[in-house]
């Protein structure tokens, strides 16, 4: 019945206590997807989010949090709808996303986070 659980194991489930160190604190980009089981959207775009997962596995960090366990963090982050979709870097929301989209959209925000740190890495390297 849960198919967000089953079809999510490259997706790391992260709660109050761990979001920190796992999220804010990671050295790569983080994508979180908060959902709910109830959810329709959120169960139809389970697998997208977990092929994503595997297609940019090493470069991003996938996520989800499950707002009706953790309200503190889906307060934090002002979530009104699910699925939300919120992309980390350096421990701030850089890009979000309201609703279910087709992976071309999640996969567009994506690029534009990785191109932009590709880009500053590459500048770094050269002005060094």
């Amino acid at each position: 019945m849960n198919k967000q659980a089953v079809s999510n194991e490259k997706v790391i489930p992260v709660n109050e206590t761990d979001f920190d160190s796992t999220v804010l604190q990671s050295e790569v980009p983080v994508f979180v997807d908060f959902y709910a089981d109830w959810c329709g959207p959120c169960n139809m775009i389970a697998p997208t989010i977990e092929a994503l997962s595997e297609e940019y596995a090493g470069k991003v960090k996938f996520v989800k949090i499950n707002v009706d366990n953790n309200q503190q963090l889906a307060m934090k982050y002002d979530i009104m709808s699910i699925p939300t979709s919120m992309l980390f870097e350096n421990g701030s929301v850089k890009d979000s996303l309201i609703g279910a989209y087709p992976a071309s959209a999640y996969r567009q925000r994506i690029d534009n986070a990785i191109g932009s740190r590709r880009s500053e890495t590459s500048t770094a390297t050269v002005r060094q």
